[in-house]
């Protein structure tokens, strides 16, 4: 009743009401009150839309005051000292590695920008998965790094909280939260009952509740501590969960909550205990723990974990005692929506809430795995997990803590193996039927989408505590468990190689195992290993290795593995045996353990070495093309092993466990199982001719390749045999400069983190950035106009080349074998530069090693057995005789070998064993096993086994005379005839360490001529011995090699030993030549039995070497090889010839900057020649003129440009706002200035004068150039129809026109047609007469009236010469016009009042000379000062467009009554016949003389003679003077007008009064001054100038700046038309230059007077009377002082300027919300030219279809825009319909762009850069040098 009461209240006043109630001492009332009242209002069976209750507990907790009043005042007693800002994904967060403890620490932006991190390693970052701020929190970071705010910890002095402030908090948020959790309660379905998208609608109900208790924990610490306890309270919880009793909702609401719980595999522990024990649950995972309990695989049912786990019921019990641990599982149970998370997360800074979450988190780990597992959005959720873990793992005590009391880690590994469980299969390898061995299954989603991370991801994180770590070594049952878990990954993704068809399917697997096996075994394995780096924990890595060793052979048990492997499998997954090197490499390195106490005996030695030998073959073998059949995706395994993020998790533990087992067993053995892994045994006979039954002919030698490199690799790779971590990054770091010049970041992408984390320092060894500057020079990026954008590069110093380059290294690290090819042909540059070796290829260089570690001094044993020796002297042998499938390739590497031998010696050692391997040894080939001794020992004969057909048996049957002496003795050779088998050898040895026993040694040899297993069907040729002479030792082949190589007789004198002494060093750089005679060097210097046998062989002089008899076949095959390289040279030298002769194309054609020497290209100078003009077409090839017929064009591009309408006053460019006070104005350009005259006259005067007048085009214009090349128009009909056919893919569209020139491939999209005609005529033009002034007035006021013959209807075309029907010229020029219409918007040309009219088209053609005109002026840089012919210059063809233009400009005349050349040169009868209605035409002073002077060119018959130019320059000069001086007179003050007007009348009765400044100036100040309109416009203003007197000196000055826009285009225009050069001037002289060039001024000005800009006029009638006339015209007009001052004088166009640092723009505009929809935009974008701010492919701001990017180009550009993305700090260029990337201004401190800001780092404003994109812009020559265009469907 109560509650009905209170309702009906006013909330405030409740709330007030009850809060005094409370507070009493005995409150029991006012609790009864509230209680009942909160029954009613918090009703879960209301519907939660309904936002009444939410208002109620809003005003109940803020009392009387409001609830925003509230929120202040709890705020004030924050005293939090975290920063705890929670953010979600996408959100801009900064990482500082200096000041980070954990490698997860992150910090918000105002934290970062308000702490000082100068100089630290940071940078920006895009979170992927969410995160909070860690300021303030010292577990995770260092506190120099803090912000200002929790720096101070401002928190901890604020006054405690008095009570009655959140006292209705605490009473009314409980009801509030079970409120919740029922609803959550209420509306949760089974996945599989109901459609999943039910969650989503529950979830968005709630949306209002959830952001309120969201507001609550940003009140700050006081109510976080509020809503802490209510939380964590168990008596609150009790009392509220179940309900009371008589509710019947909260009954069935609570059981919903236990069927739910129930559901989720879990049950309440209650129930656990009554059903006895957990249900067993789904048949389909498999128990892998079970296989080492022993149970068989066929019965496929989750095994009970083995009882080593502490707690059985990690997986499935679940109890939940408090509201936190509810609203965590609903949580889960929602697949963790974002809202509750960020709530969940906010709490944090509270410490009580983050221990008790973090409890709570982890005993719900197990439930958070199988929601994940069943969830659609698996992603999403991950995310969000990991979002939530990061925060609790990553503090080392928090993490400890939970170790200790939850059982952390037994939970996390239990879950782990649970979750792989779901997803295994029976294992292949080796014996498929009776493996009991079981692996992932690849293929599988958990494995494909990488749904395992977010736990790996907190598995790593903890194991990177140190006290964490230890725990987990030292618990035994949790290693084993590890190590089954591991073993899971063993042999995975196996791969069978295909030998019949090619595999349909393609597999993509191999990402997923890759992947897997990174993240799931080698980061934990990386993560321990960290902590095992001192003596002390010697023991953690002894147990490590036991384990890896017992579940070793309980793989190689369950596989069925004895000794032999299974042919053509492999599988490059064995975690099993990289944990095992790797604890073993730390170990010996780190921790002194000795190496024999952790090995196992010899025969698990032998099996641990099969797998990852078998994986360096099977590389060998798919470089040799053996598994193509396989597809592509095997290559991709290949390359990802060796790749930089896996190498030292792959291949590198791999090798360095081949070493450990190398430098243990015997190297015979060794060294026999390489060959004959690698199938290449065969091929190791002296024979000729022998049988491979494994491999293909072409197969042999890469394989053989193969097997001899990874020999070298193996014996000289010190990695992890003795290098320092500071060795190992200097290597790594050389061999990848050494491919490639790299950039800062791809180094450091490509060099392995671990053994050396790039981030953080590690104490005492060498950071990152030093080692780079000790190796490597900083190229800084350089910046060709037409070149390619360059990044900053780093490059190997010399000495680095001279003394580091390791060729061995560069082949372990290369992915793409090209870069091993790459590097080499590097490092023979550099040597032909430094003039080291010159003449032809050199070999890779030999590097001495850095000595072995103790332990692995036997390693040193591989190069000193028989077995090798024997192979490298029949190698020796075969490359000398040239035997099939030898390479240079091949010798270098038996070079290396021997080399190594030479230089690695081994402790001549005689212990027990020695003498008995020595005995059983059968053959006599060598005496020891020392290689130093055995270099001399000469082999005589040598039994082979070869097929009959082959040339030694022939040879054997007719001994040849010269041998016949040695004929009688034959007998007792046959006995010491050494007989090589490898693979016997290597069975028998195999069997006499199995077995121990000596007895089998002594059995006779059986050879075999290969293993029987590779045998195919069909019978191979029968086998016979032959035996061969040889008398040769290793000695004596290598030099008879050197004759060979050199091809020199006797290359080797018999002194020249003595000589090498003198010079040492001169053999570290070479060919095989210099390798040779180093070996022998060496050789000499060890030994003096060596040094005897060298001497002794040179001094034999002995004949040139030719095989004895080589068989047909040998010959066959060097003839073709000889053929193949013959025809190889001959390509290379057509190929230098043709890339030579393109060079000097693209010299002449392509070069900016230098002056053009064809006659066809520079087509305004046409030379005089008594011929027509010749073009060359560049598709048919054909030269000649351009006829009616067949008219000849220039290859144009036409695009509309706005550059000049962009053009300010100021020469400073515009600087880009980035706070919200900084604006841009764009009122000031050139553009709008133009628009503003041209309305404000259109407001007084007729329309068509109007329009002849002004020139429009400075928005919108159109520019022509040209590439220079010409083709005839129907050879370019045909070209367009091919590309039309053409299907492929081009960045252009030949719809609209465009092509690529076919000569030059510069873009294009019209062709301009030349006007025929003979050369001849020019001489005649060009000639200079005296005629006189009046007379050439005149002559050109007769030629504008024979205009009069051509018709004036739009509709008939022109004709060029009377009489002529029209031609194809004509119809070309047609369609040129209409081309150049089609390049603009309509609104660029319709300027008229009437669209559509003549007038409109007259204005616009003329403006497209004018256009072109000024933009060249503007690229010869505002002057005409250098001279000479710029790059614009070349680009331009002026001359051709006049000619176009001027066709069809005739069909308009100009009606003579208006003609303005009348008014310009007659005074005419005052004319009062004009009807009053008509508006007045515009006064001479107000026209544009510039465009006077284009309308007269252009519409006077063609060609003008240059006599009638310059009488037009002349007359127009007149007006222009005229105009200067009234603009002039306009800026003065009264007073100053007074004055000149009086000091010049004085003048005018002097003899050259017309040409005296003074006199004119005082004439128009009189003239003017007849009506007061014109001069007290401003009056009231004072005048701007006054200030400054106006001397004589500064009027001139000020006239001849009005004049020299017009004086710059006239001439301009002479030298386009008639071909005069431009001669250079300095820039104060430009007038005098100008006008001299012109003919205005006698050459030479006198000095006495430099006032000369009046002594350039030249009046045919008096001036005065003319000048009168004008100024009259003006005087009768009101307001027309504007129109008299205009400003004639732009600057260069700029793009904005910009600031230096891009974060400045970055943080104002990333944020920034859009114009149109006020939202902030996804892809942000800016405008460069004009500063404007546009949504990039925002659908928000789209008009009519059209994106706010294009839109904007269209508008501010005329289709073209320069956009600078603010989140990818790259610039595009949209030009018309298509777009492309340019790259970016900004650069990091290393000289490189960040795309997508994907690094982070700071970046700079790269000047040279910008200046590169502004002068692509100004010269429009994006569409030239940007390549990659695409199309943007206005998308953008």
């Amino acid at each position: 009743m109560m509650a009905a009461l209170l309702l009906r209240r006013d909330k405030k006043s409740t709330a007030a009401h009850l809060k005094s109630d409370l507070n009493r001492t005995d409150n029991s009332s006012g609790v009864r009150q509230l209680q009942e009242l909160l029954d009613s209002v918090l009703n879960p069976e209301k519907p939660p839309a309904d936002t009444e209750a939410l208002d109620w507990c809003k005003c109940l907790i803020a009392g009387e005051e409001g609830f925003e009043e509230f929120c202040k005042t709890v705020r004030s007693y924050d005293n939090a000292t975290l920063c705890g800002l929670v953010w979600t994904a996408n959100f801009v967060a900064y990482r500082c590695r200096t000041c980070g403890i954990s490698p997860c620490m992150s910090l918000c932006a105002e934290c970062f920008n308000n702490g000082d991190h100068t100089g630290h390693d940071f940078n920006m970052f895009r979170s992927q998965a969410g995160g909070a701020c860690d300021c303030g929190d010292s577990n995770v970071m260092r506190e120099t790094g803090f912000c200002r705010r929790h720096r101070l910890r401002t928190g901890e002095n604020v006054p405690s909280v008095p009570r009655d402030l959140l006292l209705m908090s605490e009473m009314v948020l409980p009801r509030f939260i079970i409120c919740i959790i029922q609803y959550l309660r209420d509306g949760y379905t089974e996945p599989d009952t109901s459609a999943e998208r039910d969650l989503q609608k529950v979830l968005q109900q709630l949306e209002p509740q959830i952001t309120f208790l969201e507001e609550l924990t940003k009140m700050g610490g006081a109510m976080r501590t509020v809503l802490t306890k209510i939380l964590t309270n168990q008596q609150t919880f009790k009392d509220l969960s179940m309900g009371q009793e008589e509710n019947v909702f909260a009954k069935k609401n609570y059981e919903n909550y236990l069927s739910a719980l129930k559901n989720s595999g879990l049950v309440s522990v209650e129930e656990k205990a009554q059903t006895g024990a957990a249900e067993p649950t789904q048949g389909s995972e498999t128990g892998a723990l079970g296989l080492l309990d022993g149970q068989s695989i066929g019965q496929r049912k989750r095994v009970k974990l083995s009882s080593s786990t502490k707690d059985p019921s990690i997986m499935d019990s679940l109890k939940h005692k408090c509201f936190l641990e509810e609203l965590l599982f609903w949580t889960i149970k929602y697949e963790f929506p974002q809202k509750m998370v960020t709530f969940l997360l906010n709490m944090l800074p509270d410490q009580d809430y983050k221990i008790t979450f973090t409890k709570t988190f982890v005993q719900h780990y197990a439930f958070i795995m199988k929601t994940l597992m069943k969830s659609q959005e698996s992603d999403t959720m991950s995310n969000r997990i990991v979002h939530i873990s990061v925060q609790l793992f990553s503090n080392e005590d928090l993490a400890r803590h939970v170790t200790e009391e939850c059982q952390l880690l037994d939970i996390m590994v239990t879950v782990l193996l649970y979750m792989m469980e779901s997803c295994l299969i029976k294992s292949e390898l080796q014996d498929e039927e009776n493996s009991r061995h079981v692996v992932v299954n690849c293929s599988e989603a958990l494995l494909k989408n990488n749904t395992y991370w977010p736990l790996v991801s907190d598995f790593i994180n903890i194991l990177s505590h140190q006290s964490v770590a230890k725990k987990f070594l030292e618990d035994h049952s949790l290693l084993m468990l590890w190590m089954s878990f591991v073993s899971f990954f063993q042999g995975m993704n196996l791969n069978k190689r295909e030998l019949s068809e090619h595999v349909e399917f393609e597999s993509q697997t191999y990402y997923a195992a890759f992947a897997a096996e990174l993240e799931a075994c080698a980061q934990p394995m990386w993560g321990l290993l960290t902590h095992c780096k001192v003596k002390e924990t010697q023991e953690y890595t002894k147990t490590v290795v036991r384990y890896c060793l017992e579940t070793l052979q309980i793989w190689f048990d369950a596989i069925g593995f004895v000794d032999e492997l299974a042919p053509n499998q492999v599988t490059f997954h064995l975690p099993l045996h990289r944990y095992y090197a790797m604890f073993l490499s730390k170990a010996v390195k780190c921790q002194g353990l000795d190496l024999e106490s952790l090995l196992p005996d010899q025969e698990m030695l032998m099996r641990i070495m099969v797998h990852p030998l078998q994986i360096q073959a099977s590389l060998s073998e798919i470089h040799s093309n053996m598994w193509v059949r396989n597809g592509l995706q095997i290559k991709g395994q290949a390359m990802t092993y060796v790749q930089s993020h896996f190498c030292n998790s792959m291949i590198d533990p791999d090798i360095f466990l081949l070493q450990v087992c190398a430098s243990r067993l015997d190297p015979d053995y060794f060294i026999s199982s390489v060959f004959e892994r690698f199938k290449v045994v065969d091929l190791l006979t002296m024979a000729s001719v022998h049988q491979n039954t494994a491999l293909d002919g072409e197969q042999e030698r890469p394989m053989l390749e193969g097997a001899l490199t990874f020999l070298v690799i193996l014996s000289s790779l010190r990695i992890h045999l003795g290098m320092a971590d500071d060795e190992i990054l200097r290597a790594e770091m050389v061999s990848q400069l050494c491919m490639n010049d790299r950039t800062h970041s791809s180094l450091l992408d490509l060099i392995p983190e671990n053994p050396n984390p790039k981030s953080g320092i590690v104490p005492g060894s060498c950071s990152f950035e030093e080692m780079l500057s000790a190796v490597a020079d900083f190229k800084a990026p350089v910046f060709e106009l037409g070149g390619s954008m360059q990044q900053g590069m780093y490059t190997p110093k010399a000495e680095v080349w001279e003394k580091e380059f390791d060729p061995i290294m560069v082949i372990l690290r290369t992915v793409y074998r090209r870069d091993v090819q790459s590097a080499m042909d590097r490092y023979s540059a550099f040597l032909k530069q430094s003039g080291m070796h010159t003449t032809g290829n050199p070999w890779p260089p030999y590097k001495e090693r850095t000595p072995l570690h103790p332990c692995y001094k036997g390693l040193d044993r591989l190069l000193h057995c028989k077995t090798l020796h024997i192979v490298i002297f029949t190698l020796l042998y075969k490359i000398w005789l040239d035997h099939s499938n030898m390479s240079e390739h091949v010798l270098c590497m038996v070079l290396y070998l021997i080399e190594l031998g030479l230089d690695n010696q081994v402790e001549e050692d005689k212990g027990d064993e020695e003498p008995c391997i020595e005995e059983h040894c059968h053959d006599s080939w060598f005496p020891g096993t020392n290689l130093l001794s055995n270099l001399h020992h000469v082999i005589n004969y040598v039994r082979v086994r070869v097929p009959e057909t082959a040339p030694e048996v022939k040879r054997e049957r007719e001994p040849p005379a010269s041998t016949s002496a040695e004929a009688s003795n034959f007998g007792q050779n046959v006995r010491e005839a050494q007989v090589f088998s490898l693979v016997a050898e290597r069975r028998r040895k195999f069997q006499e360490i199995i077995n121990r026993s000596s007895t089998e040694a002594s059995q006779a040899v059986r050879p075999k001529s290969s293993s029987t297993r590779w045998v195919p069907p069909g019978t191979p040729p029968q086998l016979v011995t032959e035996i061969l002479e040889i008398h040769e030792s290793m000695l004596s082949l290598l030099i008879k090699l050197h004759q060979k190589l050199s091809a020199k007789q006797n290359s080797l004198s018999a002194t020249w030993l003595e000589d090498m002494d003198a010079n040492p060093n001169r053999h570290a750089h070479g060919d095989g030549i210099t390798a040779i005679e180093r070996i022998l060097t060496k050789a000499a210097t060890r030994s003096h039995q060596s040094k005897r046998s060298i001497q002794e062989i040179c001094g034999k002089v002995f004949p040139p070497v030719a095989p004895k008899k080589n068989s047909p076949t040998a010959k066959k095959t060097m003839d073709k090889e000889e053929r193949r390289q013959r025809a190889r040279e001959r390509q290379q030298k057509l190929l230098a010839e043709f890339a030579s002769r393109q060079k000097s194309f693209m010299e002449t054609a392509m070069d900016v900057e230098s002056p053009d020497t064809e006659a066809a290209m520079d087509l305004g100078a046409s030379e005089v020649k008594e011929s027509e003009v010749l073009y060359d077409c560049v598709i048919c090839g054909q030269s000649g003129p351009s006829t009616e017929d067949r008219p000849t064009g220039l290859v144009v591009l036409l695009q509309a440009s706005s550059v000049l309408g962009h053009r300010c006053k100021s020469d400073e460019a515009k600087k880009l706002p980035t706070t919200d006070e900084e604006r841009i104005y764009p009122a000031d350009t050139c553009g709008a200035a133009h628009d503003v005259r041209l309305a404000l006259m259109q407001s007084f005067f007729k329309d068509s004068s109007c329009l002849q007048s002004v020139s429009i085009g400075w928005d919108g214009g159109v520019y022509v150039q040209t590439c220079g090349h010409t083709l005839h128009i129907d050879c370019h009909k045909s070209y367009m129809e091919s590309l039309r056919n053409d299907q492929v893919m081009q960045g252009f569209s030949v719809d609209k026109g465009e092509f690529t020139c076919p000569l030059c491939r510069q873009f294009a999209n019209s062709v301009l047609p030349c006007r025929p005609g003979r050369s001849t005529e020019v001489v005649s033009w060009h000639m200079p007469s005296n005629k006189k002034t009046s007379v050439l007035v005149k002559e050109v006021e007769d030629l504008q009236e024979q205009l009069g013959f051509f018709p004036v209807s739009t509709t008939s075309h022109c004709v060029t010469f009377p009489l002529q029907t029209e031609s194809n010229l004509s119809k070309e020029m047609e369609l040129v016009i209409k081309d150049i219409k089609n390049t603009t918007q309509r609104k660029y040309m319709d300027y008229g009042k009437n669209p559509g009219s003549p007038d409109n088209d007259f204005l616009f053609m003329y403006s497209v000379a004018r256009t072109n005109l000024e933009l060249e002026l503007v690229h010869r840089g505002g002057n005409l000062c250098s001279g000479g012919a710029s790059g614009a210059a070349k680009r331009s063809c002026l001359n051709q467009l006049f000619h176009v233009l001027a066709m069809h400009m005739r069909l308009y005349s100009i009606d003579s009554a208006y003609n303005p050349w009348t008014r310009l040169t007659q005074v005419a009868p005052s004319r009062d016949n004009c009807l009053d209605d008509e508006r007045p035409e515009v006064p001479m002073l107000f026209r544009d003389c510039p465009s006077l002077l284009i309308i007269f060119v252009l519409t006077m018959p063609q060609p003008l003679r240059k006599e009638h130019f310059i009488c037009l320059v002349r007359m127009l000069y007149n007006l222009q003077y005229t105009q200067a001086l009234a603009a002039l007179s306009a800026k003065f003050s009264p007073e100053e007008r007074q004055a000149w007007s009086t000091s010049g009348t004085l003048k005018k009765n002097a003899f050259n009064a017309e040409k005296s400044y003074e006199a004119l100036l005082s004439h128009v100040i009189t003239e003017l001054s007849k009506v007061k309109t014109v001069y007290d416009v401003n009056t009231d203003e004072p005048s701007m100038l006054s200030s400054s007197v106006w001397s004589p000196q500064s009027i001139e000055y000020s006239l001849q700046q009005f004049c020299l826009p017009y004086l710059r285009l006239s001439c301009l225009l002479q030298h386009h038309l008639y071909g005069d050069n431009l001669s250079g001037c300095p820039e104060e002289e430009e007038f005098s230059g100008l006008a001299g060039c012109l003919g205005l001024l006698d050459p030479a000005p006198q000095p006495s007077n430099p006032m000369y800009s009046a002594s350039c006029l030249d009046w045919t009638v008096s001036a005065f009377d003319l000048m009168s006339q004008w100024c009259s015209e003006v005087t009768g007009l009101a307001d027309t002082q504007t129109l008299l001052v205009q400003d004639l004088q732009w600057a260069s166009p700029h793009l904005l300027h910009l600031p230096d640092n891009y974060n400045t723009i970055f943080q104002y505009y990333h944020k920034k919300a859009c114009t149109a929809c006020k939202k902030v935009p996804k892809d942000p974008a800016l405008c460069l030219v004009c500063g404007t701010f546009v949504c990039l492919k925002g659908l928000c701001c789209k008009q009519h279809g059209i994106c706010e990017c294009v839109w904007h180009s269209q508008h501010c550009g005329a289709a073209t825009g320069i956009f600078l993305l603010i989140n990818a700090s790259v610039i595009i260029i949209i030009r018309g319909h298509r777009f492309c990337l340019w790259g970016s201004v900004y650069l990091d401190a290393h000289g490189e762009e960040d795309r997508d800001l994907r690094r982070g780092k700071p970046l700079f404003l790269c000047v040279e850069r910008y200046r590169v994109l502004e002068q692509q812009w100004v010269s429009h020559t994006f569409d030239h040098i940007n390549k990659r265009w695409g199309p943007h469907y206005n998308g953008l």
